[in-house]
């Protein structure tokens, strides 16, 4: 299986070539490549799938680590592009991708930077996390995904993310990501996030996009206009955000790292088999 690995902002994704939409890509081979001792290891896999010669010829097909399904990944989608651009799949500068969240735009900037259209962004209601035994409230946000936003006041280092938070089951029935964020300056933010299914990871884009709506309702700028950029910080990075209700715009980098092929024999090695499955 020919496969090439790229991030954006230190968020890692394995790309899957599929253009004939052939393969079957069950959650213990997603699980079995994103591990990170005994597979390639990434944060989630992007499935290419060719759909013809309509409005959104290419559809991203993204999974968690875990191998559970994701609606939207802000990241995962500006690799995705820049896998059909640097591969010669599109031309660009602005390509039409599907998700499981609708059509998004991606539009491929003149210093090489990647601006995609999120679509419609949500500020909810409040809603609340235990993150390392303490209780964060905050609110809840969706950029065709669900994020809970709790803005802290210190510092975001001493924060314990490594296991899934306990959310407000009421508010979020089939997970949310979690973003702890602080404001650093005017329209700056700093974030870190556990991501549903993943874990923590260095960056997030839908993250970075709720991050930065809900700290614009905090300071009584939401619903955006769409021309105030935000800064956000993630610990893989520095993106650029213009949140809006209406169709919230993320601006970041996207690497392709390397390409490969997968060995016949690596999918029935037992070593490999017990770690995915324990």
């Amino acid at each position: 299986m020919r496969y090439a690995k790229g991030h954006g902002t230190g968020n890692d994704f394995i790309i899957v070539p599929d253009l004939d939409d052939r393969l079957e890509l069950g959650p213990e081979l997603v699980r079995r490549l994103c591990d990170r001792h005994t597979g390639i290891g990434a944060d989630g896999v992007l499935r290419v799938v060719g759909r013809g010669s309509g409005p959104a010829p290419w559809f991203m097909d993204y999974r968690n680590g875990d191998g559970s399904i994701g609606e939207m990944c802000g990241n995962g989608i500006r690799v995705f592009a820049r896998y059909l651009i640097d591969h010669g799949l599109a031309a660009g500068p602005d390509l039409a991708i599907a998700t499981r969240a609708g059509v998004r735009t991606v539009r491929q900037e003149a210093g090489g930077e990647l601006t995609v259209d999120m679509g419609p962004v949500t500020v909810g209601r409040a809603a609340w996390a235990l993150i390392d035994g303490r209780r964060y409230t905050g609110h809840a946000v969706s950029v065709g995904n669900p994020h809970l936003v709790c803005l802290v006041g210190k510092t975001l280092g001493g924060i314990d993310l490594s296991e899934p938070p306990e959310v407000d089951a009421d508010a979020f029935p089939d997970g949310v990501n979690v973003e702890i964020v602080r404001v650093v300056g005017e329209h700056a933010i700093e974030m870190r996030v556990h991501e549903r299914g993943s874990g923590e990871t260095l960056s997030c884009g839908t993250g970075a996009v709720a991050a930065a709506a809900g700290a614009a309702a905090a300071a009584g700028e939401w619903p955006g206009s769409g021309d105030q950029l935000w800064t956000v910080d993630v610990p893989g990075g520095r993106l650029a955000v213009a949140p809006n209700a209406t169709a919230g715009l993320l601006t970041g980098p996207a690497v392709i790292v390397a390409e490969g092929e997968t060995c016949a024999s690596w999918l029935t090695d037992p070593l490999v088999t017990a770690s995915a499955t324990a």
